[in-house]
């Protein structure tokens, strides 16, 4: 049979070598082969090859190597915690973007001390070299074989395997493990793993189920790549939303008010408002009309939308009021339905764009509730297009290049981008998945723009594009989101009168730039550690004087400085001057301006920025000059080239 690498290099190999002999005869071999991808499929390098096949090399520098590396890596842990624990039960143990855990039935918590015997037996066995082997069960050989081990949760999950279909299992040493896998060739194979932190979790997420011990780890081909990624895991903890905003005095959620709803203190509402304002000039500027809506409305309204049949569970329950229930609304788009069923609407009124800064409340679990990414009160910034189908190309790449232009103000300058396709459980005909799914991926293509599939990843109502943005320590956030949806127009039996005179019906588009004001909020306090940009700095500029002399002149300048339009404070108090200075720094105010007597007599101040450097010695017009320029490269030159 003959077997091809994909820069078209191909051999000849006989019906049964396994991947990695394959491999070896294409002169691919070497301890960082990890796995092998055959025919697009991941495969155990000692997986027999049964037919005429396209064969690529995984390595450690690829998604699918890296997944390979970690989930074999679970199974090391696993191993070590049998050894030492042989009463703790297995459960499920996947590999994550840059980590994994497995969760453990044991009955006491796992403690700091435990955690360093099972790393040091987990060094054991990666020292051990182990085979890793792939086996095969019938659903009764496998229920019999964990039965007899004592593994009753990977019973449970054999039993809701099918019947007919082969179960697999891992071996390495004693240990057996229920898998899929692929995984590597050995243990040995595993440079570097560190075990990370214990935490509870709910067997299958359900917290009517027992309560379980997972064990977080990770692994790298090195020690220094361990030691990178535990510097970077500090640093995360150092920028963390929640902290931050605590020690900024710019948020917090309290327990007298409940789990997951915000107050904003007041500089952090001066982020926000800024946040807002510039939504909302740019939405006027890009031609959106800005609406309000309620922030309940009659449960019919959310039988109608559909919202009861395939969102029920995140929402609150309905209020009774005067014999009709009410719900407190999860999505702002059956109200901006509303408003566009208000009128006759004519083809030559398309597209209507409307905007909102929408207050919504969806019921997340207490255990999911995570400071501002995960709450269950926030702000939206959610937009409804209405737009005919000639129309829906150019509107995605409008709304396409006012997503880039708003993440990028904001210092966001690494996306990716995933074309989300039709789900298994969907609404609607072929013929609109098609015809929405074409435009989404023409406005990809015309504006050049490099995009990943994302099959059966789409909404109920229709495909959509989501942008992740990449923020300053590399993670991944989704944000945006641009969402076709034909469903809704049909159930509102939305139409607008075209040019032949009959009524047509609309498509729909759902766009949220931020996604929530919130959860955007923590991810630029952690992207730039509290230390916000000058033009979104809560005080811009704070004026500290020496000793008491010198207060009349402080007050003065401040009052100039915000007459300049910069958000200027006066530190006042009665204390010494480097402490004065020191809680600027840790406030992360953007500049410190000193007055001394030789500064009031000569009309200046001592300038110092938030890192510690000292810029010399400025008169208020200066001061005004270095601000503005420092402005200079922000949303204001933004604005005007959007």
């Amino acid at each position: 049979m003959k077997i091809a690498l994909k820069d078209g290099h191909s051999t000849d190999t006989k019906a049964g070598d396994t991947a990695g002999t394959a491999l070896s005869s294409l002169g691919v071999s070497g301890p960082d082969v990890l796995a092998a991808k055959v025919d697009g499929a991941v495969v155990d390098l000692s997986r027999p090859l049964a037919g005429g096949v396209l064969i690529e090399p995984l390595r450690f520098d690829s998604a699918e190597g890296r997944e390979v590396y970690r989930h074999s890596s679970t199974h090391v842990m696993a191993q070590a915690v049998k050894e030492l624990f042989p009463s703790a039960q297995l459960t499920i143990g996947p590999a994550l973007d840059d980590s994994f855990y497995y969760d453990f039935a044991f009955e006491r918590p796992f403690t700091p001390e435990d955690l360093e015997k099972i790393e040091a037996r987990a060094a054991d066995i990666i020292q051990r070299n182990l085979p890793i082997t792939r086996r095969e069960f019938s659903k009764q050989e496998a229920i019999d074989f964990f039965t007899s081990r004592g593994e009753q949760y990977k019973v449970e999950l054999i039993q809701g395997f099918p019947d007919h279909e082969p179960i697999t299992a891992y071996t390495q040493g004693d240990f057996v493990d229920l898998c899929r896998g692929p995984h590597l060739p050995t243990t040995g194979h595993i440079g570097a793993l560190k075990l990370l932190n214990i935490a509870g979790a709910y067997w299958r997420g359900d917290e009517r189920n027992p309560m379980l011990q997972r064990i977080y780890g990770t692994s790298f081909p090195t020690r220094a790549e361990v030691d990178a990624y535990l510097a970077r895991l500090e640093e995360i903890k150092r920028r963390d939303h929640r902290k931050v905003g605590k020690e900024l005095d710019l948020i917090s959620i309290q327990d007298d008010i409940g789990p997951g709803l915000v107050l904003w203190h007041p500089k952090g509402a001066a982020v926000r408002l800024l946040i807002e304002n510039f939504w909302r000039e740019q939405h006027i500027r890009d031609g959106y009309n800005l609406v309000y809506s309620p922030h309940t409305a009659r449960l019919d309204l959310w039988k109608t939308s559909g919202h009861l049949d395939f969102y029920q569970e995140n929402m609150f329950p309905p209020m009774k009021l005067e014999g009709s229930e009410y719900q407190l609304k999860p999505m702002n788009c059956p109200y901006h339905i509303m408003i566009y069923q208000s009128h006759l609407r004519s083809y030559r009124d398309l597209p209507i764009r409307y905007g909102e800064l929408g207050t919504v409340y969806r019921y997340e679990r207490t255990g999911v509730l995570h400071g501002l990414m995960r709450v269950r009160g926030f702000t939206q910034d959610d937009a409804h297009l209405f737009c005919r189908p000639d129309q829906m190309e150019v509107e995605v790449s409008r709304v396409l290049d006012f997503t880039f232009f708003v993440l990028q103000t904001f210092g966001f300058t690494e996306f990716e981008v995933f074309l989300s396709t039709r789900p298994k459980e969907s609404v609607g005909g072929d013929e609109h998945w098609t015809l929405a799914t074409s435009a989404l991926e023409a406005a990809l293509k015309g504006r050049r723009i490099a995009f990943q599939l994302d099959p059966g990843g789409g909404a109920f109502y229709g495909p959509k594009i989501d942008i992740k943005i990449k923020d300053a320590l590399g993670r991944s956030w989704q944000c945006s989101t641009v969402q076709v949806d034909f469903n809704n127009p049909e159930r509102f039996d939305l139409s607008y009168i075209g040019e032949d005179g009959k009524a047509h019906r609309p498509i729909m588009i759902h766009r949220a730039l931020m996604g929530s004001i919130e959860r955007f909020f923590g991810i630029l306090i952690e992207h730039y550690g509290g230390a916000f940009p000058t033009w979104l700095a809560p005080v811009q500029a704070v004026v500290i004087n020496i000793t008491d002399q010198q207060q009349d002149y402080v007050s003065a300048v401040v009052a100039q400085l915000k007459a300049a339009g910069f958000r200027a404070e006066a530190d006042l108090r009665n204390e010494k001057i480097g402490f004065k200075i020191r809680e600027a720094e840790k406030a992360k105010i953007p500049f410190m301006l000193v007055a001394g007597n030789r500064e009031v007599q000569n009309g200046t101040l001592s300038v110092r920025g938030r890192s510690g450097a000292t810029l010399g010695t400025m008169t208020v017009t200066e001061i005004v000059n270095l601000l503005q320029s420092e402005l200079k490269h922000t949303r204001r030159e933004l604005q005007h080239t959007h």
